[in-house]
This record gives structure tokens, C-alpha cells and sequence, in this order.
């Protein structure tokens, strides 16, 4: 006997794999949503760690800032407390200048040379007077500026010939005028340094002094 079978079951079939797809695709959906959140929440964490990171940096920058300004401030102040005592000390070094510069301007002054006036500005003279000669105002500057301790860097400012005298007493000289600087006792300090050279050891390991 052949039984026939007139239930549609190619339809059922087609239906159930149509719900399976479905099921699939929500299944997917539910998956690449959660993906998509948990990526989401990983992505805000590693923000928020990125956030404190960048404010302790800045925390730590800005202390920094504080740190400098007050040592910056720090500097200004020394400074100015060195500035302060050097001021004292030149004050101090500068009471027996007076002396010193009379001494050395009579040592240095060669024969032949005549000052007519001495006028101080800070560290700084300018001494006006009659040579015999062009030559006599050479030697002059050269004893001030290689000879001298308390006196450097003289300048010929001006030099012209005149007469000074009337009738037979008449005499042809020159008129000059020479700015020259006055060292301070920390100046000299300084280049007795620079210039003090150090002993020389040999093998033997004794000194010797050149």
C-alpha cells in the first residue's frame, strides 16, 4: 500500500531555516552590541587613566613652575646681596684711594710732563697738563698703563702745541688731555690670580717653581 504524505514539508523546512537565520542574525546583533560596549567601556577607562595621568603631569609641571620661580627668586636676592656687599667693599677699598692715586701719579709721572688739574668721575680720571714734547706724553702713557698698579687703560683724549710764557720766557709745549681708569683692590686681586702660575711637578714628585 503507498502512503502519500501531503503535509507541506518542504514549506516547514524553508520556514525553519528562514527562523533559524533570524535567530542567527539577532544572535549576532546581541553579540556585536555587547563587542561594541565592552570596547566602548575598555576605550573610556584608558581615557579616564589618560585624563589622571595628564593631570598629575600637569600638577607635577605646575609645582615644578613654582619650584623655579621661587629659586629664580631666590637668585635675585643673593645677587642682590652680593651686589650689596660688593658696593660695601669697593666703599671700603675706595677710602684709601685718594692716597694711592696722588702716590702713583707722582711715580709715574716722567720729567718733562707738567699736570695743571686732576678731576675724578667715579673710576675714572682725567688729568690735563704740559709736555715738553710728544715723546714725554708717549712715556707718560706708557707708565700708566704697564707700570702702574692703581692705574690702566689710559686714552690721549687730545694734544695740541702751544706757548706758555711771554717774551723771551716763552716756550713752545703741548697742551694734552688723557682718561685713564683707577683700579680697585678686587681688580688687582683678580689679575694677581689670572697671573699666578702653578708650580710644576716633575717625575721625581717635587715641586719646582718656574
Amino acid at each position: 500500500m503507498i502512503k502519500i504524505n501531503l503535509l507541506p514539508h518542504r514549506e516547514e523546512r524553508r520556514k525553519q531555516r528562514r527562523n533559524d537565520f533570524y535567530t542567527l542574525l539577532v544572535f549576532a546583533s546581541i553579540v556585536a552590541v555587547l563587542i561594541l560596549l565592552l570596547v566602548g567601556f575598555y576605550n573610556a577607562s584608558q581615557i579616564s587613566l589618560q585624563n589622571q595621568q595628564n593631570h598629575l603631569i600637569k600638577s607635577a609641571n605646575d609645582k615644578l613652575d613654582e619650584e623655579i620661580k621661587e629659586i629664580a627668586t631666590l637668585r635675585e636676592e643673593i645677587d642682590g646681596l652680593k651686589a650689596r656687599q660688593q658696593a660695601v667693599e669697593d666703599l671700603q677699598g675706595d677710602r684709601n684711594q685718594p692716597v694711592y692715586l696722588l702716590s702713583e701719579l707722582v711715580a709715574q709721572t716722567p720729567e718733562g710732563i707738567y699736570l695743571r688739574s686732576v678731576k675724578q668721575d667715579g673710576q675714572h680720571i682725567v688729568l690735563t697738563g704740559y709736555a715738553q714734547s710728544n715723546e714725554r706724553v708717549s712715556e707718560y702713557l706708557k707708565n700708566l698703563g704697564s707700570h702702574s698698579d692703581w692705574l690702566n687703560k689710559p686714552d690721549l683724549i687730545v694734544i695740541n702745541a702751544t706757548g706758555i710764557g711771554q717774551g723771551k720766557d716763552a716756550k713752545k709745549v703741548f697742551d694734552f688731555t688723557v682718561n685713564v681708569a683707577i683700579k680697585r683692590p678686587r681688580d688687582q686681586e683678580a689679575a694677581g690670580a689670572a697671573t699666578a702660575t702653578p708650580a710644576i711637578a716633575p717625575a721625581n714628585g717635587q715641586a719646582v717653581k718656574p
